[in-house]
């Protein structure tokens, strides 16, 4: 069978890793090494050797696994792997056949529904792919159903296939489960030493390992990134947790979404605009946000972020841009520093534009706190991935002074949420006190 493929070095090591002993296997490291391509062409394997097999790859969400691995990764990795096998997917129920009727099943944690759907199955093998966005408890929900016996002939010697459980990520902060049973060999629950601990094997791939195969320019993209954004997406390694951060990237990775909904009730452009001008100045913060119903509770989603440095003028048209590219409903802008200047300088480029000016109150809690408590139940999602305002959020820590894009994104979720002033106690039971104060839908 010809092949296109032709493993690295790095590759062939964790190739070993994955047909070795081990029952739980991660492979942890930067963007775009190669580690889901990897799973897949060993799932593929396990699909093909054992008649009748049942696999799983799950993703927290499924429209992520739809368009990461069924329509890029596992077509890719069949045509360049095993170009003669044959195989079709059932769009319906969402699985692959190969083989000997083998079936690679392909299903999202997001939605109770499917999930018990995937879940009335036993399988040989479970692949969690992007582990950031998976919590314990559904990891050990998905643990239950690694139970299918199937049989494998081997050198002419028939054999039950051993059970395996494969996980990938770009390392979140090392709070998260996986740090804990991987990397620590602790019980994440309990902090007790594992049992079994060589059971749990991982090893780290990355970007460089993997540089054959992207663009020339792309390690010398990720290396533009902020550092802490270089840990995790360029260099593979698990960040270190800020004390006291307001957000985390374990919450804004579980709620993210690949496209924003069609139908938004209202979008906002909001200003954080840099307290002095000149070759010093800061960024202005500009951040597109919107809002919508779902299940009956109100949701926002941070849409873009067009934060530049520059003067007045020109981030004023920036905002200006960035209004007319969303069909936003309001311009908002924190006017502590600018006053009426903002104003002025807005509707200079566009009369018709419609504005709010926003001031940051004194004596009440920090204006950021309810907005993190959003993020923490689920309400707010970002469209893709924001580097530069997801970095100052996860490093922010009340007391300091708030970064620029971080204080945009919180302008325009106030304004959309209509977040009331709250105290302490109230943001800590925002579900309940918070939720029954404003039109929280």
């Amino acid at each position: 069978m010809p092949t296109s493929f032709s493993p690295n070095l790095k590759q062939q090591q964790a190739t070993a890793l994955l047909s070795s002993s081990a029952q739980h296997i991660l492979l942890y490291g930067g963007s775009r090494s190669g580690k889901t391509f990897l799973f897949m062409r060993a799932i593929a394997i396990r699909a093909m050797l054992a008649p009748n097999s049942r696999h799983a790859a799950l993703r927290y969400r499924f429209n992520h696994i739809k368009a990461s691995i069924i329509k890029d990764t596992f077509p890719k990795m069949m045509r360049l792997c095993f170009p003669d096998v044959k195989y079709k997917i059932d769009h319906s129920d969402w699985y692959a056949e190969l083989g000997d009727q083998s079936q690679i099943w392909f299903g999202g944690l997001d939605e109770k529904e499917r999930t018990e759907k995937i879940l009335g199955q036993e399988y040989a093998t479970i692949f969690l792919n992007e582990i950031s966005q998976i919590d314990f408890e559904a990891r050990n929900l998905a643990l239950t159903r690694l139970a299918q016996n199937c049989s494998v002939e081997l050198d002419g010697i028939k054999t039950t296939m051993r059970l395996k459980m494969y996980y990938d990520c770009n390392p979140p902060p090392k709070s998260h489960w996986s740090y804990k049973l991987f990397i620590k060999k602790v019980d994440p629950t309990t902090n007790l030493k594992l049992k079994n601990p060589e059971l749990y094997a991982s090893l780290q791939v990355n970007p460089a390992d993997n540089v054959e195969n992207l663009p020339p320019t792309y390690l010398a993209t990720l290396a533009e990134l902020p550092r802490r954004m270089q840990d995790r997406f360029l260099r593979g390694e698990y960040v270190e947790v800020v004390d006291g951060a307001l957000w985390s990237t374990e919450v804004i990775d579980k709620h993210r979404v690949d496209e924003a909904p069609t139908d938004l009730m209202r979008v906002v452009v909001a200003i954080d605009p840099p307290a002095t001008s000149g070759e010093e100045a800061a960024e202005c913060g500009i951040i597109v946000a919107g809002t919508k119903m779902v299940d009956g509770k109100k949701h926002g989603y941070v849409l873009a972020d067009y934060s530049m440095k520059g003067k007045p003028d020109q981030w004023a048209k920036q905002a200006i841009q960035a209004y007319r590219d969303h069909s936003a409903d309001r311009i908002v802008a924190e006017v502590n520093n600018g006053g009426e200047m903002i104003e002025a300088l807005l509707q200079h480029v566009d009369p018709t534009v419609s504005y709010k000016a926003v001031r940051a109150s004194r004596g009440k809690i920090t204006r950021a706190e309810p907005i993190s408590a959003l993020y923490d139940n689920g309400l707010v999602h970002h469209v893709g991935q924001f580097v530069d305002l997801e970095d100052q959020q996860c490093t922010y820590v009340p007391g300091q002074t708030s970064p620029d894009r971080m204080d945009a994104g919180v302008w325009a979720l106030t304004d959309l949420f209509d977040v009331p002033s709250v105290s302490m106690d109230d943001a800590m039971v925002f579900g309940e006190s918070v939720m029954a104060k404003g039109p929280w839908g």
